[in-house]
């Protein structure tokens, strides 16, 4: 088994070649044949999430968490099958829900295992797709992706199920009802393509890069602003008719948020998703003078995954942007994703 692995947080990633592991109990063992890479694996190699004001949160167990293989995104060919393992054959092609948890805890109990306190995630707290092989607990966490490309069907393991989770969240809109995405990268692409699906809308589109908002015209948006300009507020407000009802925040800056937030008429509701990092601050009597709901969204439920499947199997979800690349690049690609050099999704293949 091949990986390329964190050993130290920031520093490139390190090869590392081992025995495939043999799958016990009910786990099952897959040749992994693409691995998207995420905005939150950024997060993971440095080592903390940018709390603002100087503050930073360490990843899980900080050192003492090292080494992982990232990669949350992964789909992947049935190899070997543990003992006790049913559901699944050899051979069999399957996209793998990695927000494992605990499986004994109320989240975990009421279906929202995502939001364990004690995750087993694939790829966080445990070794994710950045490999050739990966073992998964349980065959429950796979789901069959027949009818879709492989490299669409992997993404939908966190952008497609993080866009989809949280547009739910803003609920159905009418036409005079507009939504607002902020931020047209992977994930904010894949809320492009779901908007009309899930929202039943298509979306206005905010980023400061061009060649995104070029990307999110092209995946169906309604009309694009770039947020960096100095009317961008007024734009916004002239192209809704006064503002959107429902915006989802795929950024999670600062700016974002706070250009989110303003882009909301009376009512509106902002769901934050983006990790980038900073503070954001508000007057209290704005919540209830303008009557608004602010809140946050992780990732997605392993029904919610299934929804999503259902959806892709009827062709309602368009493929966002992919490049492929071999996996012997994830350490360059972390570092192109870093630096803003990537529109849609890179996706490894071993």
């Amino acid at each position: 088994m091949q990986s390329y692995r964190i050993t130290r947080f920031g520093q490139p990633l390190e090869a590392a070649n081992e025995p495939d592991p043999s799958p016990k109990g009910s786990e099952v063992l897959l040749r992994v044949t693409g691995c998207g890479v995420c905005h939150s694996d950024l997060h993971l190699w440095e080592g903390f999430f940018d709390l603002g004001g100087g503050k930073k949160l360490p990843v899980g167990s900080g050192e003492g968490a090292l080494p992982l293989t990232l990669g949350h995104e992964i789909a992947g060919e049935v190899i070997a099958l543990g003992p006790e393992a049913s559901g699944v054959a050899l051979g069999d092609k399957r996209v793998v829900f990695p927000w494992i948890g605990c499986g004994a805890c109320a989240y975990c109990q009421r279906g929202e295992e995502h939001l364990c306190g004690k995750s087993r995630a694939l790829g966080v707290a445990r070794p994710g797709g950045y490999s050739d092989r990966i073992l998964v607990p349980h065959a429950r966490y796979l789901l069959d992706y027949t009818g879709m490309p492989t490299e669409l069907a992997c993404t939908f393991a966190c952008s497609g199920l993080t866009a989809y989770s949280a547009l739910k969240k803003i609920g159905r809109l009418s036409e005079s009802e507009p939504l607002l995405i902020v931020g047209a990268g992977g994930v904010g692409l894949a809320g492009v393509r779901l908007a009309k699906a899930v929202c039943g809308v298509a979306p206005f589109v905010a980023d400061i890069d061009d060649r995104k908002l070029e990307a999110a015209l092209a995946a169906g948006a309604a009309g694009v602003i770039n947020s960096a300009q100095a009317d961008a507020g007024k734009t916004l407000f002239k192209m809704t008719g006064g503002g959107a009802l429902g915006a989802v925040d795929f950024v999670g800056a600062e700016s974002s948020v706070t250009f989110g937030h303003m882009a909301l008429r009376k009512g509106g509701r902002l769901v934050i998703v983006g990790l980038f990092g900073g503070t954001f601050t508000l007057p209290i009597p704005m919540f209830a003078m303008r009557a608004l709901t602010i809140g946050g969204s992780y990732v997605g439920s392993l029904s919610e995954m299934h929804e999503l499947m259902a959806l892709g199997r009827q062709g309602l979800v368009p493929p966002i942007p992919v490049q492929k690349r071999p996996l012997a690049e994830a350490a360059h690609t972390l570092d192109d994703l870093k630096a803003g050099k990537i529109v849609g999704r890179v996706v490894l293949t071993p």
